[in-house]
């Protein structure tokens, strides 16, 4: 058996045994199950998966868009731009 059809009936076994986690209302066996499941399918072998702990989902809100960073850092030595003078209007 090649790493392929190794890959795909272990898939299919954690697909099986995740459906059955749910239908025994055991939604944190399922949930785990799941990330496996998507580990394996973006690209993670088998034992990086079987490794992994579960994943640390985000909180809505708390990332800034398009990132997964928790908050905006400046770079080091940045300065905020001085604020425009209001009373310099048609003066250019």
């Amino acid at each position: 058996m090649d790493q392929g059809e190794s890959r795909a009936a272990t898939l299919h076994g954690l697909q099986a045994r995740m459906e059955a986690a749910a239908a025994a209302l055991d939604y944190e066996e399922a949930r785990r199950l799941r990330d496996v499941i998507g580990l394996l399918r973006n690209g993670a072998t088998i034992e990086e998966a079987a490794a992994a702990d579960g994943l640390t989902r985000q909180q809505p809100g708390a990332m800034g868009l398009g990132t997964s960073r928790q908050q905006v850092v400046p770079p080091e030595g940045w300065k905020p731009p001085r604020k425009p003078d209001p009373m310099t209007r048609g003066k250019w």
